[in-house]
């Protein structure tokens, strides 16, 4: 029978590949982004919306899957932020509607509100989704403002009360992140970052000489502040303190480099983030300086997917709290202490065993999807 530490770090791995992929594919907000900046004719923003209506829908498919697997390995950690932090995940949500609203009607006849307004609203997703999920995503390693009692449910089962375990410690609800630099300046690597991913998807995608040009021409004007924003969150992460859940005691205690020495002692994690960043950077540069290479985007895309998985692998495993509390320290969440019984885990680490079917099936669907002649 395999062991409930096992289980708590199987099911964070498949949680952190969700929100790898889902890093990955927002390649198509980040060329949506870039409709009307790189779209200079009527015929090249089709051409653009063209290509990256073959794709969002694994996009939007994803970002459910990841919502819906936190929900069932980690229901603590989803009743926390999804109950508490809700306009962080209402304007996502928001985006990705106006996104698939944008999709379905704007070549329709006589549409309510015009071809342009529908594709302002894919722009709109373009840029408040990839910073609202990197923001987010930052708070992993920053912290929220929430408090969590885990004796409430006992004492409702006395008093026949509704249990309430976690509390949102701030008004805001989630607006509160933004007081916090660093959740800015993740936010704004993933936008840039998603903007890379877009032009090297275009780049890849279209035969049109003049949207060649322009795009390699956005790839580096995008790619500067990105790579600046990455390293210095970086070098952020790896001097910064965290906590450290003690299991003997079940409390949790301030670490100095505390993701540092994560990488450390997890050196495949460590491997994982450097082959990761070796191929985003290849991909950059080889699509700038190489004027005929178009294959950016199938060695940037494992690359993200790599280092995302390594950075929120070090923010989970080796006993990190993956939600510190700012207002409650011992009210942060970790892997023990916020995931689901063993028994649910292990029932549902036999349904896992279908996902290689589900991603031969995402394969397939890429696959016909892009047998489809270029625009």
């Amino acid at each position: 029978m395999l062991s409930y530490t096992f289980l708590q770090q199987y099911w964070w791995f498949l949680v952190s590949l969700l929100g790898a992929l889902l890093v990955f594919l927002m390649f198509v907000q980040g060329a949506n982004s870039l409709i009307f900046r790189i779209g200079h004719t009527e015929t090249e923003r089709g051409t653009i919306i063209a290509i990256t209506g073959r794709k969002w829908e694994l996009t939007f498919t994803t970002l459910v899957t990841f919502g819906g697997a936190f929900f069932a390995s980690f229901p603590l950690f989803y009743s926390t932020s999804f109950g508490g932090a809700y306009w962080v995940w209402v304007l996502l949500l928001v985006s990705f509607v106006l996104q698939a609203v944008a999709y379905e009607y704007q070549g329709k006849p006589n549409n309510l509100f015009g071809t342009t307004a529908y594709r302002c609203f894919l722009v709109f997703n373009g840029f408040v989704g990839p910073f609202v999920l990197g923001a987010a995503v930052s708070t992993f390693f920053t912290g929220s403002a929430f408090s969590v009692s885990h004796d409430a449910m006992a004492a409702s089962l006395l008093s026949n009360a509704s249990p309430v375990i976690s509390q949102w410690d701030s008004a805001w609800h989630g607006l509160e992140a933004l007081a916090q630099p660093w959740n800015w300046v993740l936010g704004l690597t993933v936008f840039f970052l998603a903007r890379v991913l877009g032009a090297l998807y275009l780049l890849n995608r279209t035969d049109q000489p003049q949207l060649q040009t322009r795009l390699r021409r956005q790839l580096l004007i995008d790619a500067v502040p990105f790579l600046l924003l990455f390293g210095a969150y970086v070098v952020f992460l790896l001097t910064t303190s965290g906590l450290t859940y003690q299991a003997a005691t079940q409390q949790f205690v301030a670490e100095p480099y505390k993701y540092l020495h994560n990488l450390l002692a997890l050196p495949w994690v460590l491997v994982l983030f450097v082959v990761g960043v070796i191929l985003v950077l290849y991909a950059i540069v080889s699509s700038v300086r190489r004027a005929a290479y178009r294959c950016g985007i199938w060695y940037a895309g494992p690359g993200v997917v790599l280092v995302v998985l390594a950075l929120l692998l070090t923010a989970g495993l080796n006993n990190t709290a993956y939600y510190p509390s700012l207002t409650s320290p011992q009210s942060s969440l970790c892997l023990a202490n916020s995931c689901s019984s063993q028994f649910t885990l292990g029932v549902m680490s036999v349904v896992s065993l279908l996902i290689p079917l589900v991603l031969a099936y995402i394969a397939y669907a890429w696959w016909a999807l892009e047998r489809k002649r270029k625009p």
